[in-house]
């Protein structure tokens, strides 16, 4: 890890349909490079990890209240009187609901916005670059 990555391994809980839960390992992490996005690989199996990639806001904001619309939402809540955040992902492969451990989540995000402020996310990016790969990739 360097100056400019802060990541984290989080034990969560795939809740299935009977309302159970599936312990899992996800490996979080988080570059000043791409200040507003959160990087989420879910290992399932002997597979490649699952990543899917949040806002660092919506996460965030999700620890007080429901966010997100479409393929991503997200919720406080509690899971035998632990705090915890619930994470819904669907694609056109299925839907998932997850539950985070909120002081592990917390704690990593804390070490996010102490490596790049909330408000300082442009500060950290190289706009003309940005628009250079967007123009020139299409």
């Amino acid at each position: 890890m360097n100056s400019t990555t802060v990541s984290a391994e989080l034990g969560l809980r795939l809740v299935v349909p009977d309302r159970t839960t599936v312990p899992l390992l996800a490996g979080l992490s988080y570059t000043a490079d791409d200040p507003y996005a959160i990087r989420m690989a879910f290992h399932v199996g002997n597979d490649e990890p699952v990543e899917w990639i949040f806002a660092r806001e919506l996460l965030t904001v999700g620890i007080v209240r429901r966010v997100g619309d479409g393929d991503v939402q997200v919720w406080p809540a509690r899971a035998d009187g632990e705090r915890t955040l619930h994470i819904s992902l669907t694609s056109p492969f299925g839907q998932a609901l997850f539950e985070v451990p909120l002081a592990p989540l917390t704690e990593f995000l804390h070490r996010t916005y102490e490596l790049v402020p909330a408000g300082r996310e442009t500060d950290f990016m190289d706009l003309d670059a940005e628009l250079s790969n967007m123009l020139w990739s299409s």
